[in-house]
């Protein structure tokens, strides 16, 4: 039985704020896990293009659930799952969110849109509006508050104004916002489908550290965590490991039977 391992990328195997972000031992465990048989990908609110500029030369996912699950490609990015935000509903939130300065983001078709010009090695483009957003899906709106209680709120609001169409999950002081019925854990579910097409029955394996992450390590097999993520999550874990070459080593011995 193929065994699929997701991966979280943020506070899971990338740490953006520490000296370094992409610890070696997690790279070559990823390449140990692949070159055993074994399948390893990321599942994330990121976008394509927020990853790759990260991971090239390192890491080779061998499938990506971005947006919160509503654009997943497999390893030569090629579609698998694609949906797409409202735009009017983009818009709306879009024009409610600016005025208050926070960083808005959109991922439209897997490149990253921003409203001003940033420090950023990949490509982006630089816009003013939705109105002028490159064509096609707009897998999903973020937002970058200041703190978990801007999140939180502005998560609610987001939720109650536009329920019947989005879903706005609230990852720290980040607010992802996806179309409606996407989550990490769907995408995983979605993606498992297509691997039975491909592989047969497989064994699937899921990481994260945020309450975002909580959909993805329900939706899994066999599920971790760290010491450092919230209470609830560590509760819905299958096991708590201190990094993911733990996590991973574990997966490997794991004996499905």
């Amino acid at each position: 039985m193929k065994k699929v391992f997701a991966s979280d990328f943020d506070g899971t195997m990338y740490f953006y704020k520490a000296d370094v972000k992409l610890p070696p031992e997690n790279v070559e465990m990823i390449r140990r896990y692949q070159e055993a048989g074994h399948l390893f990908g990321l599942c994330t609110g990121r976008q394509v293009g927020g990853l790759t500029p990260f991971i090239n030369g390192l890491v080779e996912p061998d499938f990506y659930i971005t947006s919160t699950g509503a654009n997943i490609v497999d390893r030569d990015l090629k579609p698998i799952f694609k949906r797409g935000v409202d735009r009017a509903a983009a818009d709306a939130i879009v024009r409610e969110m600016k005025p208050k300065g926070y960083r808005l983001t959109l991922d439209v078709e897997g490149d990253i849109c921003v409203f001003a010009k940033m420090d950023y090695p990949g490509f982006y483009y630089v816009i003013s509006g939705v109105e002028d957003a490159p064509p096609g899906l707009i897998h999903q709106v973020s937002i970058h508050t200041e703190s978990p209680d801007e999140a939180a709120a502005v998560s609610a609001w987001v939720n109650q104004r536009f329920g019947d169409s989005v879903n706005a999950f609230q990852n720290v002081q980040e607010v992802d916002i996806a179309p409606l019925g996407c989550t990490k854990g769907k995408g995983v579910l979605l993606l498992r489908d297509w691997m039975r097409e491909h592989y047969g029955e497989i064994t699937l394996y899921g990481i994260g550290d945020s309450i975002n992450d909580l959909p993805l390590i329900e939706a899994a097999d066999v599920s971790y965590t760290f010491p450092y993520a919230p209470e609830l999550v560590q509760n819905k874990a299958t096991k708590v490991v201190p990094t993911i070459v733990d996590a991973l080593l574990d997966s490997m011995a794991h004996n499905e039977a």
